[in-house]
């Protein structure tokens, strides 16, 4: 049985350290996708004509700053992420992109580990937190992308979002 995911997702420029750290503690994961912040997971994105058509109509004057914070850990310690203090753009643009007030709370980040395909240990996670990662990020474009049968994700399209 074939199983296909689709999402939106805002791809990194600045990856160096992000990506320094993605190769040593989760290369599986570094081969499936680059390093990103979802916008959108697929379940929001079913009505695709909808969704198309919004960011379609989204012009912005400046990329999308988002500001991240340390690394935590996540799901009993296995998983690593940069999460976010404050994503006011980041959930405003959510807001444009499903044409709605109020969508799901997602807050923004970085999986830096993912645990379906490694494992931090309390000496990994020290580690980590000795890099230096930005502080803030920008974003100006939109991917929708796509992963068939756990593969490595494509990209279907690419949406600008500066004027």
């Amino acid at each position: 049985m074939r199983s296909r995911r689709r999402q939106l997702t805002l791809f990194i420029s600045d990856k160096s350290e992000i990506e320094k750290v993605r190769i040593q503690f989760n290369p599986e994961q570094y081969k499936l996708i680059d390093a990103h912040v979802t916008l959108c997971r697929e379940d929001e994105i079913e009505n695709w004509d909808a969704i198309l058509n919004n960011i379609k109509s989204i012009h912005l004057n400046q990329a999308i700053a988002i500001s991240f914070t340390s690394p935590i850990t996540f799901d009993n310690g296995k998983g690593v992420l940069l999460p976010t203090d404050d994503s006011f753009e980041y959930n405003n643009l959510r807001k444009l992109v499903l044409g709605v007030d109020a969508p799901r709370n997602h807050q923004a980040h970085i999986t830096l580990m993912h645990p379906r395909n490694s494992m931090c240990t309390p000496e990994i996670f020290k580690q980590i937190q000795q890099y230096q990662f930005p502080e803030q990020l920008f974003f100006d474009s939109i991917h929708l992308i796509e992963q068939e049968n756990e593969g490595k994700w494509q990209v279907l399209a690419k949406f600008e979002l500066l004027n």
